[in-house]
C-alpha cells in the first residue's frame, strides 16, 4: 500500500484526521500509535469487575456544538449521562463547581442569602465567573466569598494538580474552574452531554474501520519515520506525502529547544467489596490527600457487580520516556519555548501539527475533534481540491 499521509498518534486529533482523509477524499492513510491500542486517553476496557473504566482517568463528553456531536454520532449511540461533582469542604462534601446550592451548604442561610442577592445583583443568573475575577470584587462580602472558595475549593487542588499557584499559570486554565451563579449541579452545563453506548474504544475502532487506513501499534515513530534535512523519511525512503503530528512536539525535534514541561497524572485503580462507594461519580480533595480525586465507574457505566471499581490520581512531574504526558504547564517560559518549536515546525516540508501535545494546548474532547475537523477542512481537503 503507497500511502500519502502519514499520522502520528492514534487519539481523537489523529483518528478524526485519518477518517476524514480515508473516507472523504480517497487517500491512503498510515496511522502510527505508540501504545498497544487506539483512542489515546480516552481509551476505555472492562476490567475484572465487569465494568468498564476509563484507563486514563474519566472522560465525560460535552458540548454545544452540534458538528461534532453530529460528526461522532456516525460512529456511536450515545447514553445520556449527567456529570456531578463533589468537594470533600472543612470535612463536607459539596456540589462543585461551586455554586448557590454550595453557598448554603457552607455558609449559614442568613449570611449565605445575604452574599446570593449581591451575587446576583452583579452577575446574570445561569452564568460562569471565574475565581480569579470574582477575587477582583470591591463588596467585602463578595470578596470574602471568592476568598473562601480560592482557599478551599481552587487553590490547594490547583496546586496539587500543576506544582504551582494558580497565579502562576495561564487564566485560560484558571477560568476552567468557575463559580457557577445558578443551582445546577451538573458539572457541565452543555446542550450535549454524554457517554458513548459501547465506550469510546468501540467508537474509535468504528471510526477507524476503513480500507484506506493502515494501523501500526506498539510502534514508535521513530522506528519508521526519521526527519532529515527538514524532509520526512518512511521506511528510509523519503516521503513526498503529508505527515500530520500529533505528539509531543519537543520530542519530534530531538529536544532541540529544551524539553517542554507537562504535568502527568499517576492512576492507581482499586476494586471495593461493596456495590457503592461514594455519593457521586466524582469526588475531589483538595485537602490533606495526596490524591486529587476519586472516580467510581458504576455511576458512569451502570452495570450488575457486587463490587465496584475506583480510581485515584495522583499528579506528578512528567519525565520524558517514565509516564505519559497530560496537560502542557501554561506559562510564558513554556510558550516561548514552544514558539521556538513551532518556528522549527515550520521548516519542515508537509508538515502539520495538530492536538494538544502537538500545539501545546488545552483542548476538550469536543474542541479537539472541532479542531481536527476544522484542519481537514481548511488545511488538507482545500489544498488537495486547490491543486
Amino acid at each position: 500500500m503507497t500511502f500519502e499521509y502519514v499520522i502520528i498518534g492514534a487519539g481523537y486529533a489523529g483518528s478524526v484526521l485519518a477518517e476524514r482523509i480515508a473516507s472523504q477524499m480517497g487517500k491512503k492513510v498510515l496511522l502510527i500509535e505508540r501504545r498497544n491500542h487506539i483512542g489515546g486517553n480516552c481509551h476505555d476496557v472492562k476490567d475484572d469487575n465487569n465494568i468498564l473504566v476509563h484507563k486514563y482517568g474519566p472522560h465525560i463528553f460535552h458540548t454545544d456544538n452540534k458538528k461534532v456531536w453530529d460528526y461522532l454520532s456516525l460512529f456511536t449511540q450515545w447514553d445520556n449521562y449527567h456529570h456531578e461533582v463533589l468537594a470533600m469542604v472543612d470535612g463536607k462534601k459539596v456540589p462543585i463547581p461551586f455554586n448557590l446550592n454550595t453557598l448554603y451548604e457552607v455558609f449559614p442561610k442568613t449570611l449565605a442569602k445575604k452574599i446570593e442577592v449581591k451575587l446576583l445583583a452583579k452577575y446574570e443568573y445561569n452564568t460562569k465567573v471565574p475565581i480569579l475575577e470574582l477575587k477582583k470584587a470591591d463588596d467585602p462580602e463578595l470578596k470574602m466569598l471568592a476568598d473562601f472558595i480560592y482557599e478551599k475549593v481552587f487553590a490547594h487542588y490547583t496546586a496539587k494538580q500543576w506544582g504551582m499557584k494558580p497565579e502562576e499559570i495561564d487564566q485560560e486554565v484558571t477560568a476552567r474552574v468557575p463559580v457557577f451563579i445558578g443551582r445546577d449541579n451538573r458539572y457541565f452545563n452543555d446542550k450535549y452531554q454524554a457517554l458513548p453506548r459501547a465506550g469510546f474504544t468501540r467508537m474509535f475502532e468504528r471510526m477507524l474501520d476503513h480500507p484506506n487506513i493502515k494501523l501500526m501499534l506498539n510502534t514508535d515513530f521513530k522506528d519508521v519515520c526519521a526527519l532529515k534535512d527538514n524532509r520526512f523519511l518512511l521506511m528510509g525512503h523519503e516521503f513526498k506525502g503529508t505527515v500530520i503530528f500529533t505528539g509531543c512536539v519537543d520530542e519530534l525535534f530531538g529536544y532541540e529547544f529544551g524539553p517542554l514541561p507537562y504535568r502527568t497524572i499517576n492512576m492507581v485503580f482499586e476494586t471495593v467489596d461493596t456495590e457503592r462507594y461514594q455519593e457521586a461519580a466524582t469526588i475531589n480533595y483538595p485537602f490533606n490527600y495526596d490524591y486529587l480525586r476519586i472516580t467510581e465507574f458504576k455511576y458512569l457505566h451502570p452495570c450488575r457487580s457486587p463490587r465496584t471499581t475506583i480510581l485515584k490520581e495522583y499528579p506528578a512531574e512528567y519525565k520524558p520516556g517514565v509516564n505519559i504526558p497530560y496537560y502542557p504547564v501554561f506559562t510564558d517560559e513554556c510558550r516561548a519555548s514552544y514558539a521556538k518549536y513551532l518556528e522549527r515546525a515550520e521548516k519542515v516540508s508537509g508538515l502539520l501539527l495538530v492536538g494538544r501535545l502537538a500545539e501545546y494546548k488545552y483542548y476538550d474532547m469536543d474542541d479537539m475533534v472541532a479542531r481536527a475537523l476544522e484542519v481537514f477542512d481548511t488545511r488538507i481537503a482545500n489544498v488537495c481540491a486547490a491543486n
